[in-house]
């Protein structure tokens, strides 16, 4: 009797009881949990199999069936859905729940402007929301602070992934401000709203790469040099390339931040996630991304996706996620990275750590963070056409 079965004679969802267990199965041997995990993808794979008629063709093609996913040494023949199909008009064909059933719609936009667009039944919802918030709690422990966020507040992006997975964070902190409103970001508001929270709170600040960087270049244009606290993170999503194609560097942002606004180097964290699947791969103190538990990373070869390659070894990113019940959560990204070969970590945490490069040669430049820099870009050539000041 395996994983999901045993859980299932229990009246419990393995899914959702790993999720739960996120602390210990981190700490559990790495080929325990690929049994675990190896389970709940396959029962994942065997549902949408069994309840999508556009998956299950696609299945029959490559002569692909739940009797050849048993388990976890079996998940590199699941067939994968390219995230470029999220953006195609009959994009609605992906899904395995029926459309009235569909609780909530994530999007992300490239330069090309045409959205990914990823639909949520309830299960799915209740599914990111429980996987993040736990992963969230696994790394930052945060519950009490302020958060200094530069992103929108939701109301004005409800639908922007990026926004909704950062704004989890307003429920762990004592209070947070959105420091970019109408899509514009003044740095000079950002700077005097931490120093109006000095000595009362220890502060954080959560965004995108590029405006956590505009907020430093504000810093060191002005001479400006903040003291955050011991605990204070640093805590951005959306990569490292701007829309306008230059990357900016790690190394130098995680000094710039230490130096400019007073953080420790190990509390600058990085996050991996993609609007079409519920996972983050985060950060620990050692600035290693890892991957939740519950989830598969698998590495293709570039030349030939259906190939995987070892450990190591750079390749196409595929995530077998198998919290999404609304459409198969097998997505094969267009971005490039590498498994790290030792599964330990000095964190403590064993498991999948993924080293993120970039983004494949040759395709859309396009996340919620290159579309929101476009926005602001835009916003303030107008307003500079019009003679007048972000205010």
């Amino acid at each position: 009797m395996n994983f999901v079965e045993t859980q299932r004679q229990l009246g419990i969802t393995p899914l959702n009881a790993m999720i739960g267990s996120i602390n210990p199965l981190f700490r559990m041997p790495f080929d325990t949990v690929n049994k675990y995990k190896g389970s709940v993808i396959a029962e994942s794979f065997k549902y949408h199999y069994d309840n999508n008629e556009f998956y299950r063709d696609l299945c029959l093609r490559k002569e692909i069936s739940p009797n050849d996913i048993q388990g976890f040494t079996d998940l590199h023949k699941i067939p994968m859905i390219p995230v470029q199909t999220f953006k195609q008009c009959d994009s609605h064909l992906l899904m395995t729940s029926h459309l009235k059933d569909i609780e909530y719609e994530m999007r992300s936009t490239g330069t090309s402007g045409i959205p990914s667009v990823s639909r949520r039944d309830r299960v799915s919802v209740d599914n990111a929301f429980e996987s993040v918030l736990m992963t969230y709690r696994e790394f930052f422990r945060i519950s009490r602070g302020m958060g200094l966020f530069l992103f929108p507040p939701t109301e004005e992006m409800p639908e922007m992934g990026m926004v909704k997975a950062l704004n989890i964070f307003a429920g762990m902190l004592d209070g947070s401000a959105n420091l970019v409103k109408k899509i514009t970001f003044n740095p000079a508001h950002a700077v005097e709203k931490l120093l109006s929270w000095e000595g009362k709170h220890t502060r954080h600040i959560i965004g995108p790469p590029f405006l956590i960087h505009r907020l430093v270049k504000h810093c060191i244009d002005n001479e400006i040099k903040l003291n955050l606290e011991k605990n204070s993170l640093i805590i951005t999503l959306g990569g490292w390339k701007q829309f306008t194609g230059k990357e900016i560097p790690r190394k130098d942002f995680n000094e710039l931040c230490s130096k400019y606004l007073g953080v420790q180097i190990q509390n600058v964290r990085d996050m991996y996630g993609l609007v079409e699947a519920n996972m983050l791969a985060v950060e620990c103190r050692e600035q290693e991304k890892h991957v939740p538990p519950w989830v598969h990373l698998s590495l293709r070869n570039p030349r030939n996706v259906l190939e995987e390659v070892e450990y190591g070894q750079r390749g196409v990113i595929a995530i077998y996620d198998p919290t999404c019940t609304s459409y198969p959560g097998f997505v094969l990204t267009e971005d490039v990275g590498y498994l790290k070969e030792d599964t330990t970590c000095e964190c403590g945490r064993n498991g999948q750590k993924l080293v993120y490069i970039s983004r494949m040669p040759g395709v859309e430049v396009g996340c919620c963070a290159i579309n929101l820099e476009k926005f602001i870009e835009e916003k303030e050539k107008e307003v500079v056409s019009q003679g007048g000041t972000n205010v």
